[in-house]
């Protein structure tokens, strides 16, 4: 179990339910830290389209309930935006649904493996989880229809958040939903993908024109959330070369960061894995390759006081 209680405003019973626009729905979970994440789903006349699932059986069982609040049909297609377990630990309670996601979504699911918080996170009361990652997966893009709407699943073509990050865009209604893409009031978290990458695809949002996003974390908003979290990702890029030409590691450059404006948002400690994966890329690693992800979060935990990360899944 948790290690200590939530602060108001976090249990799983403070998840909100917002329709963004019709029978197109947003289940926000508050606070939208660690393994805490943002849902949402979209209702036809014979099915329901999930757009990912939650971290926990408890979190992904309320949000299944919230959804059968709305329609009494099933859910028959659940998309996966990544492979994060706040997003793909709850896939195997979507029973009967076709699982979809991009091809890389497999293989870092397995690779990652069932949940475990110790010794980074706080504990977490997981549920029986059990590994369902997609069994339709794609390469660029693909369709998916509710009733006569279109929807539009894209890979965003190059490592960002991860390396199979994808994005629902609707058309015909204007809404967008980005992952892990865009973290609203959150510190964005690079390190298993890419900061030159999260730039790119994170300027590419604004090629749609949608009046309504779903960020993977925080409050829904508009076209307004997107430069704060380039903002960010730039500040990341210029401290890391900054910092790794005055010969500092990446712990000693997050203490000495100013982190200014950015100071605020939730989960600071990601300034470290952020620079972690900054620093990695200005040696010359592709995109999306992979560094000592163990290393980066005991460095995150000591920036943090040397106390597991706060986590109220």
């Amino acid at each position: 179990m948790s290690t200590s209680a939530p602060p108001p405003g976090v249990a799983i019973t403070d998840a909100r339910l917002q329709e963004v626009a019709e029978n197109v729905f947003a289940y926000i979970q508050p606070d939208g830290t660690w393994w805490i994440n943002n849902t949402g789903f979209l209702v036809g006349r014979t099915g329901v389209v999930s757009v990912d699932a939650c971290s926990t059986e408890a979190r992904t069982r309320a949000y299944l309930d919230t959804i059968a609040t709305v329609s009494d049909q099933p859910v028959r297609t659940l998309i996966n935006t990544h492979h994060h377990g706040d997003h793909t630990f709850g896939n195997y309670l979507f029973r009967g649904a076709t699982i979809v996601g991009h091809e890389r979504i497999r293989e870092e699911m397995l690779a990652f493996g069932p949940p475990r918080s110790a010794p980074f996170w706080q504990d977490v009361d997981w549920g029986d989880v059990e590994l369902a990652p997609p069994f339709l997966t794609y390469t660029d893009q693909v369709s998916v229809w509710v009733d006569d709407v279109r929807c539009e699943l894209r890979h965003v073509g190059t490592p960002a958040h991860t390396t199979n990050d994808s994005i629902l865009w609707v058309p015909e209604q204007s809404v967008l939903f980005t992952g892990d893409l865009l973290f609203n009031g959150g510190t964005p978290f690079l390190l298993m993908g890419s900061i030159a990458g999260a730039i790119e695809a994170v300027e590419g949002l604004k090629q749609y024109p949608a009046t309504t996003i779903v960020p993977g974390h925080g409050e829904v908003g508009g076209p307004e959330i997107i430069d704060p979290v380039l903002d960010y990702l730039r500040f990341v890029s210029d401290t890391a070369r900054e910092a790794k030409a005055a010969g500092l590691s990446p712990l000693d450059a997050a203490r000495q960061a100013d982190l200014g404006r950015f100071a605020d948002l939730l989960d600071a400690e990601r300034i470290v894995g952020n620079l972690h994966r900054a620093y990695a890329e200005l040696d010359g690693a592709e995109r999306g390759a992979r560094i000592d992800l163990a290393a980066a979060l005991a460095d995150m935990v000591t920036y943090n006081g040397g106390k597991p990360l706060t986590c109220y899944a």
